[in-house]
Formats: C-alpha cells, sequence, structure tokens
C-alpha cells in the first residue's frame, strides 16, 4: 500500500468510486460523511444510468419556458420564494450560459464523460455480486406534440454527439409499455441505457467493497479543512486527521467547505423529490419519463418510484407538500388508478449555473481537489468522475480534455 494517505468528505456515489479507484493505484483511503452511506441522494435517486443525458438545462429557449413552467401546477419547476434573493446571483450566471454556443460546449463535455460512464461502473461491478439489482432493458422518453420544438433540439443535438437512441412510434410505445395511458404522440427510447431496481443496495456493495480492500470510514461531521503549511487536516466535531490530500466530494453540502477554502465557487441545490406506490413494479419494464412535465417512473423494489421536478429552495427549507402533489397527480396522470403513496423523500443535486461538474485541483490549496456539482447525474457518472479524479492525483495522463471541469473557470 502506498504511504500516501487521502482522506474524502462525502460518503455517497461520488466519495465512494473515488475511494475504489484509489485504492486500485494502492493508496490509503479514508471516507467522512455525518450520515450513513447511501442514506441521501445515492438513496433517493432515479436509479438511472444514462449515458445518453448530454443535453443541458442551460439552453436558450428555457428561459422562454420558465415562466410558464413556474405557472403550471404540472410544471416541472419550482421556486421557494425565500430563498429568491440567495439565487439572484446564480440565476444571472445561469442566465449567461443559456447561449448556443455555451450549450453545445456543456454538451460536449458532458458527453466526453457520460461515454465513459457505463464501462466505468463495469469495471467496479465485476468485483462484486449484484444480485440483479441492475437491468439493461433501456430507458424510453415520450411527450406530447407541445413544446416539440425542444424535444427536435435534444435528439438533435444527441444525434450529432453520436448517442445511440431510437425515435418510436406511439404504437412501438405500447409495445414496450402497455399500461401507460394512451397521452403521448411520440417518444425516444435509449437501448444502452439501465437502471438500478434499489440505489441504496448498490451503493453498499460499492462501500463494502472499499472496507474489504482496507478502506476506513468515519461517521462524523466535518467541520472545516485546515491546513499546516500545504498539508491538508480534516476537522471533525472531536479531531483534526492529517492527510496528504483531501477530496471535498460532498454534493450540495460541499460549498460550505469550498467558501472556507476561499474559493467562490457558484454551487447550488436543486431539490429533488420521490415517493413510491407499493407493490406497483410489474407496472413498467423500465424508467419511464415523460418529457413535457420533466418527471419520470422507475421499477423498483420498494414499488414504482415517481421522481423528478427541480425545485430552488437551498437546503434548509422543509419538503414542499405541493411538489408531492405534482408527482402524484403525475403518475396517475401516466398509469391511471394507483394505491395510496409512500415515503416522501426530498433530495438535493449539486448544480454548477453552466451544467457541468467540478472536478480537479483547488485553485488555492495544491492538495485539495473536487469532486461534485454532478447535478442531475450524479449517480451516473459516481464511478467515471472517481476514475478522473483518481487519475489526476496519481499524475496519469487521462487523454481527456479536463480544463472544462475546473473550478478556475469560475477565477
Amino acid at each position: 500500500m502506498s504511504n500516501t494517505k487521502i482522506g474524502i468528505v462525502g460518503a455517497g456515489i461520488q466519495g465512494v468510486c473515488n475511494a475504489l479507484f484509489l485504492q486500485k493505484k494502492n493508496y490509503e483511503v479514508h471516507l467522512f460523511d455525518r450520515e450513513e452511506p447511501g442514506s441521501a441522494a445515492s438513496y433517493g435517486n432515479a436509479g438511472h444510468f444514462s449515458p445518453y443525458a448530454s443535453v443541458p438545462l442551460n439552453r436558450p429557449d428555457i428561459l422562454t419556458d420558465v415562466p410558464a413552467m413556474l405557472i403550471s401546477s404540472t410544471g416541472p419547476l419550482a421556486l421557494k420564494w425565500n430563498y429568491v434573493p440567495k439565487m439572484i446571483p446564480w440565476f444571472f450566471k445561469l442566465i449567461k450560459n443559456c447561449t448556443t454556443k455555451k450549450m453545445m460546449h456543456t454538451a460536449k463535455y458532458m458527453h466526453q464523460i457520460l461515454d465513459l460512464a457505463l464501462p466505468a461502473y463495469d469495471e467496479l461491478f465485476d468485483e462484486i455480486d449484484l444480485d440483479g439489482l441492475v437491468k439493461k432493458n433501456g430507458i424510453m422518453y415520450v411527450w406530447t406534440k407541445k413544446n416539440i420544438a425542444s424535444r427536435e433540439l435534444e435528439i438533435k443535438i444527441r444525434d450529432q454527439l453520436g448517442v445511440e437512441q431510437q425515435l418510436i412510434t406511439p404504437k412501438e410505445i405500447s409495445d414496450l409499455e402497455p399500461n401507460l395511458k394512451k397521452f403521448y404522440h411520440g417518444g425516444v427510447f435509449y437501448p444502452n441505457a439501465r437502471h438500478t431496481i434499489n440505489p441504496r443496495k448498490v451503493l453498499l456493495k460499492l462501500f463494502d467493497l472499499f472496507l474489504k480492500k482496507g478502506g476506513k470510514f468515519k461517521k462524523i461531521n466535518v467541520e472545516n479543512i485546515i491546513f499546516n503549511g500545504d498539508t491538508p487536516i480534516i476537522k471533525t466535531t472531536n479531531e483534526k486527521i492529517i492527510f496528504d490530500k483531501v477530496i471535498v466530494a460532498c454534493g450540495a453540502f460541499s460549498k460550505k467547505l469550498t467558501d472556507n477554502l476561499n474559493e467562490k465557487i457558484p454551487l447550488d441545490t436543486e431539490r429533488g423529490y420521490h415517493v413510491h406506490f407499493k407493490n406497483c413494479d410489474h407496472l413498467l419494464s423500465r424508467p419511464v419519463i415523460f418529457s413535457n412535465r420533466g418527471f419520470g417512473i422507475t421499477p423498483m423494489e420498494q414499488g414504482l418510484r415517481v421522481v423528478g421536478t427541480v425545485e430552488f429552495g437551498g437546503l434548509d427549507n422543509p419538503l414542499s407538500k405541493s411538489r408531492v402533489k405534482n408527482l402524484i397527480n403525475n403518475a396517475k396522470y401516466m398509469l391511471g388508478d394507483l394505491p395510496e403513496h409512500e415515503d416522501e423523500w426530498l433530495g438535493f443535486r449539486p448544480t454548477l449555473p453552466d451544467f457541468l461538474p467540478v472536478m480537479g485541483p483547488s485553485k488555492n490549496h495544491k492538495n485539495i481537489y473536487y469532486c461534485f456539482g454532478h447535478h442531475h447525474l450524479g449517480w451516473t457518472l459516481g464511478p467515471i468522475s472517481g476514475k478522473i479524479v483518481s487519475g489526476m492525483i496519481a499524475n496519469e495522463n487521462t487523454n481527456l480534455d479536463l480544463k472544462p471541469y475546473s473550478s478556475l473557470r469560475f477565477s
């Protein structure tokens, strides 16, 4: 084992995958999290492995769509109005990124890593017994004729990037998912996409692999990262631990640490929700996303998991019952009568205004590395992000253009 000791703040999919790829390079790795692994976004996500999802939200057409989205009770977007003053600087940065040129820049560099996402997962999956937790049935999107230009734009960009996709007719949709109500006019099928029927179990299998390889985990809050010269020290609630290098990979909670490191990265959070309809997973064979309303349904062990909405409201506001109701109503719109829902859940997607993640060294501290800001794609991008950041730490040539993911872009 290498004498290099690395601390990682965050034991979700990003932190655990960083740890596993570092262990492949024989580093000593310690994980820290205030929660048990698999209890936050790595539990409550949609369970999608989405290598096709390179088209970002910073699109020119999104600016004209926002007012209607906010007004609509069935729409995908919501605001906690008490959070608006804090969001204003972030929104202005988003607007600056909503040009065709910047949208295509984001799409290009999301595609660069998404194209490698499933092979990176398979490197890790080869070392564990998945017990049937991952299904290779593809993922399907459906839509109505409303706002069809947005759908056409997404298809065009993915075609340009070489994404494998199949436009499907209403009959083909019905053949694939006969239990869907016939509200749709068309759709697209991504045959290479996968889903898991239990994200938490997958994460815990990867975490157990980390422990078996000699990794250490402490369930404790990391209050700060301090320094002795260039040497980073993780300061927890009750101790200080010296490391050679530290990775900040705690999702939406990363901003407090980066602010303390005097690096003003414009990280905010998209609040996402899920509910379950128990014993209904037989109704669908794969995840189905209704593009017009920005939500999806995934068949899981707990039943049908209905996921979605983008709510800007920070980390401290309570769960919005209106967003939960939105998910329930949309699910019934797609599938008809469903039993009483269970498990109202709120989680946080860490998002930058250009919709690219931050991966790489800190601007101010050469022994601090970042791996966060993957917005809706944190689950998909966990292993490839870990592979990239571990390669940076080992000074390996990744043969990728990594500059677009650097925090220096915000300087």
